[in-house]
């Protein structure tokens, strides 16, 4: 990734890498499916599996998007971390598949951690995102001008002819990037809703209450609220920039320990 940096010709071997690693994790998560007969996000080894199959696919979209080694050098180190965590350090019962308790015998159980752990993904990248914004280009004020539905935008010209009508906005890294921040981290944010209410849904069915405040749910309801503020401050408040930024980077400590 820091070589991508520097030298663009190694950018589309890492992207090639990085698919590799994606179609791998996913192969790998179907053959544990396929042996244990339930999901394979039922044990920590197995939601770190998925967490970092969810961290490649979120980089690869974004890629898709634009171009920048920026999103590799946020995205790759982290999808290392989680592997390397989940293949080395944690013991070997942990990483082995065993029977589900019978409160995890429901079909809540893929609808739930699933989108849980899709929107962990987003959120982390989005909040990574979000940081490298306030360090790219640092000493110039950054002005937003693109919106939530893509990179780039459009402004009316003050001259009457029609050839001079509409002219494009020429958006710096910063911007791009931070529109591409606050688009995943909104993914993020409706996917954790998701996962909220599933979750709730499926702790009724299994202990018949909706909400027990056990650490888990507070620190996910938690997570909610964080990242909820950060876009009321965005869309409501109309912060831009730096602002949110410094509020988005914070919610990825809060999602890591809510993790």
């Amino acid at each position: 990734a820091l070589i991508s940096s520097i030298n663009k010709k190694f950018s589309n071997f890492l992207r090639f890498l990085t698919i590799n690693a994606n179609v791998l994790l996913a192969i790998q998560l179907i053959s544990r499916w396929y042996i244990s007969s339930h999901f394979p996000i039922s044990n920590l080894y197995e939601s770190l599996c998925f967490l970092a199959w969810g961290l490649t696919l979120g980089q690869l979209l974004l890629e898709k998007e634009y171009q920048s080694s920026v999103i590799t050098l946020v995205a790759n180190p982290l999808t290392l971390l989680t592997l390397g965590f989940a293949c080395f350090i944690l013991p070997a019962d942990l990483r082995s598949s065993s029977n589900l308790v019978p409160a995890l015998r429901s079909s809540w159980l893929i609808m739930h951690v699933s989108v849980v752990m899709l929107s962990y993904s987003a959120l982390m990248i989005g909040s990574l995102l979000s940081a490298s914004v306030l360090f790219i280009d640092y000493k110039i004020p950054l002005q937003i001008r693109s919106n939530s539905y893509g990179i780039g935008g459009y402004k009316m010209s003050s001259l009457n002819t029609p050839k001079d009508i509409i002219k494009p906005f020429n958006f710096s890294n910063s911007e791009k990037l931070d529109t591409l921040s606050y688009r995943s981290i909104l993914i993020g944010f409706v996917l954790l809703t998701l996962g909220l209410v599933s979750g709730a849904v499926w702790a009724n069915e299994a202990w018949g209450t909706w909400w027990s405040w056990d650490p888990k749910e507070t620190w996910a309801f938690i997570s909610w609220l964080f990242y909820a503020a950060y876009l009321h401050m965005r869309i409501s408040k109309g912060w831009q920039g730096r602002r949110p930024a410094i509020l988005a980077t914070a919610g990825f400590l809060v999602v890591l320990i809510c993790y």
